[in-house]
């Protein structure tokens, strides 16, 4: 038997789709910018339909020629690919290792070196920005991936995550698996980490975004245009004197900037939710 709906249904999604619409509308309104020059532009009204120069703008921006900085757009967004998945890959790792070390081994203060890690939760990279900036310089990592990834893999809040995780195992599988014969590291990569995909999945679309979104270190650390990452293209591009910035090439540039983001998003959404729900824990 098929229920008939009610206007509150129609009325809800027609909230949803309203909401969709408007948050779709700016990415609408830079997708049209990219398809025109900058005379049409320039006019008013704005147009509203896409133009004629979709192929001519989007082939500037990924040879890079004529842009106002020197690397071409997708030799940028390698290297925030780099850097997104360095970060990603490094707090993971760093995470699930010292969670495992402070769940499962008993050595002398080892709740004082949880809270400590617990505590550089109050000190962003904003706050400590200048020493950190200081320790890279000396070791010669300035315009370099790993300056870009190193100073950003440790992760207070992974570490706890999976720390609390680790401590809803009941305590018969890791008493089977030394029954076993399983050694600690067979046990945290045959057990434990199986255990966690899910975890892992959302922490990594969560870890991806933050290090692909990260700007004011890239900025610091970056002086070649070899290492300049998507976000300080853009801004580069915007950093115009007196002129006035080549719109259309900036919007191109920001969809393109959109792209990975969205893929693993999309690709991994079903993840994500698992891993926020406990679906399979």
């Amino acid at each position: 038997m098929v229920e008939k709906r009610s206007w509150l249904d129609y009325l809800a999604h027609f909230f949803l789709l309203f909401g969709i619409g408007l948050m779709l509308f700016p990415v609408y309104v830079a997708f049209i910018a990219s398809t025109h020059t900058m005379p049409e532009l320039m006019t008013a009204p704005m147009p509203l339909l896409p133009g004629d120069k979709f192929i001519d703008n989007y082939w500037q921006v990924l040879t890079g020629h004529n842009l106002a900085i020197g690397a071409p757009v997708w030799q940028m967004m390698a290297n925030s690919l780099v850097m997104a998945l360095g970060i990603t890959f490094g707090k993971i790792t760093i995470s699930l290792l010292a969670a495992f070390a402070i769940v499962y081994f008993r050595f002398a203060f080892r709740m004082l070196f949880f809270w400590l890690i617990f505590i550089t939760l109050m000190l962003p990279v904003e706050v400590r920005i200048l020493p950190t900036y200081q320790v890279v310089a000396s070791m010669g990592l300035l315009d370099s991936h790993v300056g870009l990834i190193l100073p950003l893999i440790a992760s207070a809040t992974a570490t706890f995550l999976f720390r609390q995780f680790f401590m809803t195992v009941p305590n018969e599988i890791c008493e089977a698996a030394r029954m076993d014969g399983a050694g600690p590291i067979r046990f945290f990569f045959d057990i434990l980490i199986p255990m966690s995909k899910t975890s892992i999945a959302a922490l990594f679309v969560i870890l991806f975004i933050y290090g692909w979104n990260q700007y004011l270190w890239p900025l610091l650390v970056t002086t070649q245009e070899d290492y300049y990452t998507i976000l300080i293209g853009i801004n580069r591009m915007l950093a115009v004197s007196d002129e006035v910035p080549q719109w259309p090439i900036v919007m191109a540039t920001t969809l393109l900037a959109m792209i990975p983001p969205v893929i693993v998003v999309v690709l991994m959404q079903r993840q994500f939710v698992r891993g926020l729900i406990d679906a399979e824990k």
